[in-house]
C-alpha cells in the first residue's frame, strides 16, 4: 500500500467518525404510538395463528383419535413457537 492510499484511507476514517456520532437526545415520544400499533398488529396476528393451530390439531385428533398423543405434543410445541 502506498503512502497516498494510506493517507486517503486515514482521511476517510476521520471523516466517518462524525457521520456515525450519536445525535442529541430527543424525547422519544414519537416512537411510542407506532410501536403500540405494531405490537397490536403482532398480537392480533399471533392470536389468529394460535387459533388456526388449535383448530387444525382438534380436527386432526377428530379424524384419527389414535394419533392424539403426537398431535398434542406438536400442538404444544407449535404454540410455544408462535
Amino acid at each position: 500500500m502506498t503512502i497516498r492510499n494510506t493517507f486517503i484511507l486515514m482521511a476517510l476514517f476521520l471523516i466517518a467518525v462524525p457521520t456515525f456520532a450519536q445525535t442529541s437526545a430527543s424525547s422519544g415520544s414519537s416512537f411510542v404510538l407506532p410501536g403500540a400499533f405494531a405490537m397490536a398488529i403482532a398480537s392480533g396476528l399471533c392470536g389468529l395463528a394460535q387459533g388456526k393451530a388449535i383448530s387444525a390439531s382438534v380436527e386432526g385428533i377428530a379424524r384419527n383419535p389414535g394419533a392424539a398423543g403426537p398431535i398434542r405434543i406438536l400442538l404444544i410445541l407449535g404454540l410455544a413457537f408462535i
